[in-house]
């Protein structure tokens, strides 16, 4: 199992584990952590599940695609850590990974 910690801009915490292969996405929402809303399902189309991944993991997720960069752009509180939920897939180098939560989704 992955352990991750989601952190609400709120300063509230969830640590939550999923299984290697789902992504950050689906790991929030089945965990029920709020301000990851997933409209599109994760099919990179909406950006509401971004995501400010912490400098020391950032490394340790893939680049992000074109689509991914371009959906990001249109998020209110984009920045160089930022990235979709949906895009990143959970494998044993990112256990312990911390994430926090933009304010607003689009």
């Amino acid at each position: 199992m992955i352990t991750l910690t989601f952190i609400e801009h709120s300063g509230e915490q969830h640590v939550v584990t999923a299984e290697p292969g789902c992504t950050l996405m689906q790991a929030a929402v089945d965990n029920g952590v709020p301000g990851i809303d997933a409209d599109c399902g994760g099919a990179c189309a909406c950006g509401t599940c971004h995501v400010i991944v912490a400098q020391d993991w950032l490394s340790k997720t893939a680049t992000p695609s074109d689509s991914e960069s371009t959906m990001l752009e249109m998020t209110p509180d984009h920045c160089r850590q930022s990235r979709l939920a949906c895009q990143i897939t959970l494998s044993e180098p990112l256990d312990g990974m911390v994430v926090e939560l933009p304010e607003f989704q689009m």
